[in-house]
């Protein structure tokens, strides 16, 4: 169980580690029902820390994409920094990316739970940051990507061109903008093609059976082996064909995330990869959609060119 000063340590992260709140900055929170308290304490220790800090309640949005109401997305883009603890994830909206274009650094927690972020914010950054980097690297240096599992996954993906990111939590640089808990190096593909088989789904949660989708010129295209999988493709064709794009790719970096389900946290455990589909245009792609969910391979081999960087679930870079 989350002690009070787990969470006070993640909440000085947070504020202090990772975005660097100073005296004087306007800082803001957005949060909805379900995280509302997690939002409250973040807002009152970005007070604490000498900022004019204000918290935003809106509805939740009805999914991991959808754009903030537009007071609160003139709002964003408005401030020195902002912190998102929503149930559905702000990353993928035009709102951020304008906020981050405009300068403002921030960090989006999207079903992020007090338990969560006391336990993965708990980690030696150091160690993470090197870990990221390295893997964001890799990434930008690549053409083709090839990911394997023991349980079928086989995708070829066609990153040629596009910028490797590191997640690494490090928000202090104007316009710096991440996931936390973070831990991740990520890349959005050109195209792709082939199998993947996952076992955590983005709203959905852990299938098992896992779930096995097909990749077809840069799109999902099919889902089988668990009623979840469908699910999971149905939310991305209510957008149309966008919202069936290829989106992501990211290699997990983080030792203390554990398989939960939440694929906020799934997506950075350590040595596992993710996929995602929707939204790119906020990551180095060019599709925007109010959409954005990841799937999670576990034990998965990451060729980059040829060169296994990832060996069955063991990072080798």
């Amino acid at each position: 169980m989350t002690s009070p000063n787990d969470l006070d340590r993640a909440l000085h992260a947070v504020v202090h580690d990772c975005l660097g709140i100073r005296p004087g900055e306007q800082v803001l929170v957005v949060a909805d029902p379900g995280t509302r308290a997690l939002g409250e304490a973040l807002r009152e220790r970005a007070q604490a820390a000498g900022a004019d800090a204000t918290l935003a309640l809106i509805e939740e949005r009805p999914t991991h994409g959808a754009e903030p109401p537009a007071p609160v997305a003139a709002a964003l883009s408005a401030a020195d920094a902002y912190v998102a603890p929503t149930t559905k994830s702000l990353s993928h909206t035009s709102a951020r990316k304008r906020a981050t274009d405009a300068g403002v650094r921030g960090a989006t927690l999207p079903g992020v739970t007090e338990d969560m972020l006391a336990r993965v914010m708990a980690v030696d950054f150091d160690a993470l940051r090197a870990r990221c980097a390295a893997v964001a690297r890799r990434l930008d240096a690549a053409a083709e990507a090839r990911l394997t599992c023991p349980r079928g996954t086989d995708l070829r993906l066609d990153v040629r061109d596009r910028a490797g990111i590191a997640d690494d939590g490090d928000l202090r640089a104007p316009g710096a903008f991440g996931n936390l808990p973070c831990g991740e190096g990520f890349v959005s593909p050109a195209g792709g093609e082939g199998t993947l088989v996952a076992s955590s789904l983005a709203a959905v949660g852990l299938v098992d059976p896992p779930a096995r989708l097909t990749v077809a010129d840069g799109h999902i295209t099919g889902a089988t082996g668990t009623p979840a999988g469908e699910t999971f493709l149905e939310l991305l064709q209510a957008h149309g064909r966008p919202g069936t794009n290829l989106a992501e790719l990211g290699v997990g970096t983080n030792d203390r995330a554990t398989l939960t389900g939440n694929v906020l946290e799934d997506e950075k455990i350590l040595g596992t990869v993710h996929v995602a589909f929707g939204a790119s245009a906020g990551i180095g792609g060019n599709v925007s959609v109010p959409v954005h969910l990841d799937c999670v391979v576990r034990d998965a081999t990451l060729e980059l060119d040829g060169e296994t960087i990832l060996d069955a679930g063991t990072l080798l870079t």
